[in-house]
């Protein structure tokens, strides 16, 4: 069955029918949640659905809301993205990353580029999370006002983290599943996709972003989230290698649940989900070292051989 899609299909047709798989991992993962949920726990779908709405009214299910989030996660992104590559490509691997290996201190590099970013970035997460909407779209702002409540509650009982084994736990759900399923999704795909189709990687790197930023349904975060899926869209096109990207994104999600973790065992005071905007020397350094490390990055990749793989297969990067 592999390859059964021409590697000449056009890029909207594969674009489509990735959408098709990814709607049937997130179907098939939430009726797979439920049932394990009902097992384990005896929550049945009326519960459970109260439950992801009203986290706070439900504080003995936790884990069953991170399981629900990890089983969906991982067969919406991750198991879909494998199993439409899997069917449509030759040489997956090869498709994914044309340059099989890239040195470790770039990939370092761009982990580190992650950590040093946030400062900077935390500007645009406070404009954003402050913005007016004008008085037409009323309606929309007190939807998505509505909806950022929503996931902010759910997101910090998610993450209520106060020992090693639920740190290990948060981590895999919260920064080792998305960091794999995502990357494949809106990188390996979509990204490789919308090049193959208009012959622009510029634009197929912030088209695939911003469809990642709007996925996630957060809209006073959507502007951070979008510029995010920028950089890993350029480490991707950069390095020809999907796990630049997921090291990248396993960093800005890890630190996160790690800081979440220290902060909650009253081990640190920063506040990770604070919306405001580091101290503007801070964010200055921050800003010229983000500036440096990207050139740094690009000139890196840049200097490598040619990916050995590069034309082989149905590799379209």
């Amino acid at each position: 069955m592999k390859g059964f899609i021409s590697p000449l299909s056009h890029p909207f047709k594969s674009l489509l029918l990735f959408t098709l798989f990814a709607m049937a991992g997130l179907f098939i993962g939430n009726f797979l949640a439920m049932v394990l949920i009902k097992t384990i726990w005896g929550y049945g779908i009326n519960e459970t659905a109260n439950m992801l709405a009203r986290p706070a009214d439900y504080p003995e299910s936790r884990s069953a809301l991170v399981l629900f989030q990890g089983v969906v996660h991982l067969l919406g992104f991750t198991v879909a993205s494998l199993v439409y590559l899997r069917t449509t490509v030759q040489k997956p691997g090869i498709f994914l990353s044309p340059r099989a290996a890239v040195p470790f201190y770039l990939l370092l590099g761009a982990a580190v580029l992650l950590l040093v970013i946030m400062p900077a970035s935390s500007w645009i997460v406070h404009w954003n999370a402050n913005v007016d909407f004008p008085p037409f779209l009323d309606a929309f702002e007190q939807w998505a006002r509505a909806k950022e409540d929503t996931l902010r509650e759910l997101t910090l009982e998610l993450t209520k983290i106060s020992t090693v084994p639920q740190l290990i736990l948060g981590l895999v759900v919260f920064a080792v599943l998305p960091a794999i399923g995502e990357e494949l999704a809106f990188r390996g795909i979509v990204q490789q996709e919308l090049q193959r189709w208009w012959k622009n990687p510029h634009l197929a790197i912030w088209v695939s972003a911003i469809v990642f930023g709007i996925i996630h349904m957060q809209f006073y975060g959507v502007i951070p989230r979008i510029m995010l899926g920028v950089v890993f869209g350029y480490l991707y096109w950069w390095s020809g290698n999907i796990w630049v990207p997921i090291v990248g994104h396993f960093i800005n999600n890890g630190f996160m649940v790690l800081m979440m973790f220290l902060q909650q065992r009253g081990q640190i005071e920063l506040d990770v989900e604070s919306t405001q905007a580091s101290p503007w020397p801070i964010s200055l350094v921050s800003l010229a070292l983000t500036i440096g490390l990207l050139y740094a990055l690009y000139r890196g990749f840049k200097s490598l051989p040619a990916a050995v793989h590069e034309g082989e297969g149905n590799s379209r990067f």
